[in-house]
């Protein structure tokens, strides 16, 4: 690798910098994909669980002769777990629990008018569907993080969709499930795992919602079957952005970088500094410890293509042009962390401080870890309690309630054009017969 310029640094101002990284953010779709994602959809609503089996045959090269995996064997997989690994998974679903456990929501009852009541209540939703990725890794905590919330909102039945190994599904997968709570794990994976979720088959019933992160198969069939059911979210390549100052150490900095890196050759990794030195040094530590590392290939594709480091001689222009990427996670290594944390207006989530390392997030710390990226963060919120429930509007009036407003409420209507719900209204006080 020596003599290629691993990661870019750029120095201009902030303008400039704000055209550069929108051709980092730049979301770009595929059609190919769309119509092959399509396609998928189609023969899965055709043809069912056959559909799902031919598809693990041609696309994972596995037999299946049942989609569903036994109830013994998530037993077994959490009998059977390494004992340290078991431990690490319950103080993961403990932090996660006590977190999600404050966002949980309440109705509310408005009888503050004479003859009125108003009020909201929250219902969870019945059934969820959660994708867990396979393929180059296996992902236990992607688990925890979605089944866990889901469960503190009342979901009556979560079911996991994971695709199906040659040696059998990871046995970490299998006892995080157990762990959590998971009614049913089927093993089918990518485009198809959705259109089952979405439209049913003869083993799989339809879902309520579909959550989680996968592929771009995956987060394209979940935006086609948006509508049918709700979704969490289109989750794109993973991403981190770091605002640091010359107290930052180069070697953290850079192991973070590289720790977003290794998910994807489409990961993007950022760093926003005012400290030109810092830029450099952080540049000569990516490459040296990419040399060693396990991922080494997709994460140099990241870094060499989707990375970039930015200088920047203000701080308040760091944080204008991170504002403008609104990534997924958000390290804050300037002095005094938490004095800047007003500053960040668009961010999935908060890392603060040299010991608040972004994989923290990722494990163990408690919040979410399912956030949203390629600059959604600008509208949209880390997954949640909030996203497994629904909110019901309810409304009373007393007849001399709605006499007081009579007038008021046609008005309306027949401003709109709409006579019919004038006369439903005026119905409650006179026979109306017509013309």
């Amino acid at each position: 690798m020596r003599g290629i310029k691993m990661i870019k640094i750029y120095q201009e101002d902030l303008e400039t910098m704000k055209r550069i990284v929108a051709d980092y953010t730049e979301q770009v779709v595929d059609f190919e994909i769309e119509a092959k994602v399509q396609a998928i959809i189609t023969q899965v609503r055709k043809r069912g669980d056959q559909a799902l089996i031919d598809y693990a045959r041609q696309f994972d090269g596995v037999s299946l002769t049942d989609l569903k995996v036994a109830e013994e064997q998530l037993e077994q997989a959490w009998l059977q777990l390494d004992d340290s690994l078991k431990t690490s998974l319950k103080l993961a679903a403990q932090n996660i629990t006590s977190f999600h456990e404050l966002e949980k929501e309440k109705g509310f009852v408005d009888a503050s008018q004479a003859g009125i009541v108003r009020g909201q209540k929250v219902t969870p939703l019945k059934r969820v569907g959660l994708y867990v990725p396979g393929g180059t890794a296996a992902y236990p905590s992607t688990i925890l993080m979605n089944a866990i919330p889901a469960k503190l909102a009342g979901v009556e039945e979560l079911v996991v969709v994971t695709p199906p190994q040659k040696e059998g599904i990871n046995q970490a997968v299998l006892a995080a499930a157990k762990l959590a709570g998971v009614d049913a794990i089927y093993q089918v994976g990518g485009a198809q795992a959705i259109a089952a979720l979405a439209y049913g088959t003869e083993t799989i019933k339809p879902v309520d919602k579909i959550v989680g992160p996968g592929n771009i198969f995956v987060a394209t069939a979940k935006k086609q079957v948006f509508g049918t059911v709700a979704i969490d979210m289109v989750a794109g390549p993973s991403e981190i952005g770091i605002l640091a100052d010359d107290s930052a150490q180069a070697s953290e900095i850079a192991a973070d970088l590289l720790s977003q890196a290794e998910h994807d050759k489409r990961a993007r990794a950022m760093l926003i500094t005012n400290s030109l030195s810092l830029a450099q040094a952080v540049a000569k530590e990516v490459e040296r410890q990419l040399v060693n590392l396990p991922r080494k290939e997709i994460a140099q594709a990241a870094i060499m293509d989707r990375s970039f480091i930015a200088v920047m001689p203000q701080i308040a222009e760091m944080f204008d042009l991170m504002n403008t990427i609104a990534p997924e996670h958000l390290e804050i290594q300037l002095t005094e962390p938490t004095a800047y944390l007003g500053l960040v207006k668009n961010a999935g989530s908060v890392f603060l401080g040299r010991y608040a390392s972004e994989p923290l997030g990722d494990y163990l710390a408690g919040p979410n870890h399912v956030l949203p990226t390629g600059g959604t963060a600008r509208f949209s919120s880390p997954l949640g309690v909030y996203d497994f429930v629904k909110r019901i509007q309810f409304v009373q009036y007393s007849k001399e309630a709605l006499a007081e407003v009579e007038k008021a409420v046609t008005t309306l209507a027949r401003t709109e054009g709409l006579e019919a719900h004038a006369r439903a209204l005026e119905s409650r006080f006179t026979n109306y017969e017509g013309e």
